[in-house]
């Protein structure tokens, strides 16, 4: 990032008033009335209404539309381990993006916690509060056990979005990818670089939308996670493979995917060039992916390729999916975010991608065509048509997979964030 653009992230986040987020009066506070309304003796009733039956908070607050973005500061973006207090400025950014693309209020919190086990108990403790938990930024393996652990014990929906919201987003992706390559995903030889959290839940989620086990190959520092290893933690050992490949340039030989979540610059252009014919290369290494994009190009021009930074095409960006599955879970008012509802939205994402995009997004990428193929394999962020198709998809997947506590809404489909009631 250049200075310029460095100096103008920090006055951004610094004025007109410092931070991203605010919070706003729903309600008319004019008179003595609205304020013996609002609070004592009013506020009574709604209480005393709540106390009789807990779903009634759905009825009288702001539960039903809020979601709680926690993060202990562990894994920083790119980051690393840089503390609680450092996460802000991202679990802010989240609460923009939330209230952006979906009309979904939300506070960010940020814990300092001695242990994972301290973790969960605070964020259990104050679950109450919220209609839905966004878990961000939390280092590989304790998120594992720590989404585990609130799952079963909040009866709201817990979502680590570094994990399912990378995968649905690469997932959706991927099988759009695959198709316009002539390849079908139960057939489709794949290598993943990375074995984090990730990592781990692309690969399971691909296996959800058909790929099979022994077709994935997945690294992690020490190579090629294989069954004759005794060094894997449960996670990783779900990977592990009967296979005498043993390095990257090993796995890639005749594969027919590379999908890249770990460090910059880790696939040589020399093992892109093993690869089988028409291969599909997602490095989502951010800013720096796995292999340059117009090294890969000059190297293989059968391939597809995506990344993670904007200006290139194929950007694997999660914004096309938490926004839109928090508001189908929140609609329903689901228990949990479970497989169905992520392999719904896969699927509305990837269908939306092959359908003719509206005027108004093309203009809002400065009137560049954006049509299905190659180059755009997956929708646009500022493509409104996410909440309607997104939300829906969740929505039904989780009223049809009985964790709904409320029907399918009336109110559906959402044309916009001003539908939302």
């Amino acid at each position: 990032m250049s200075e310029d653009m460095k100096q103008a992230a920090l006055d951004y986040h610094a004025n007109p008033k410092a931070g991203k987020l605010s919070v706003e009066i729903s309600k008319p506070t004019k008179t003595s009335r609205d304020l013996s309304l609002a609070y004592s003796p009013g506020v009574a009733e709604p209480v005393r209404e709540i106390a009789k039956d807990p779903e009634n908070a759905y009825k009288y607050t702001a539960k039903g539309n809020l979601v709680a973005v926690i993060s202990d500061g562990s894994a920083i973006l790119g980051l690393g381990n840089l503390g609680p207090l450092a996460s802000k400025p991202v679990m802010e950014g989240k609460g923009v993006l939330f209230k952006r693309f979906a009309g979904i209020d939300v506070f960010d919190i940020e814990v300092n916690s001695e242990s994972p086990q301290a973790f969960i108990d605070t964020v259990r403790r104050i679950a109450d509060t919220f209609g839905g938990i966004n878990l961000e930024d939390i280092k590989a393996p304790e998120c594992f056990e720590i989404e585990r652990i609130l799952i079963e014990q909040c009866d709201i929906p817990v979502f680590h979005d570094d994990q399912h919201g990378t995968a649905i987003v690469t997932a959706a992706g991927m099988l759009n990818a695959l198709e316009l390559q002539g390849k079908k995903i139960e057939e489709a030889k794949i290598v993943c670089l990375g074995a984090g959290a990730a990592a781990v839940a692309c690969m399971k989620l691909l296996i959800s939308c058909g790929a099979a086990s022994e077709n994935i190959y997945m690294l992690d520092r020490k190579g090629v996670i294989h069954s004759g290893r005794d060094d894997l933690n449960q996670y990783k050992a779900m990977f592990a493979n009967d296979t005498d490949k043993r390095t990257l340039a090993d796995a890639c030989d005749g594969a027919d995917v590379f999908v890249g979540l770990s460090g910059p610059n880790l696939l040589p252009a020399e093992v892109l060039k093993t690869m089988a014919p028409n291969p599909v290369v997602f490095a989502c290494s951010n800013p720096d992916p796995e292999i340059n994009v117009e090294t890969a190009l000059a190297t293989r021009d059968d391939l597809i390729m995506a990344t993670g930074r904007s200006d290139y095409p194929n950007q694997v960006n999660n914004v096309l999916g938490f926004p839109f599955i928090f508001r189908g879970a929140l609609d329903v008012r689901a228990k949990v975010i479970n497989e169905e509802m992520k392999v719904a939205a896969v699927h509305a994402i990837r269908e939306l991608a092959k359908e003719p995009v509206p005027q108004e997004v093309i203009d809002a990428y400065g009137g560049e065509a954006l049509e299905y193929g190659k180059d755009n394999i997956i929708p646009k962020p500022l493509d409104t048509r996410l909440l309607t198709v997104v939300s829906a998809a969740v929505a039904k997947a989780a009223v049809d997979s009985g964790v709904a506590n409320a029907p399918y809404p009336a109110h559906y489909p959402l044309n916009s964030v001003d539908d939302i009631i």
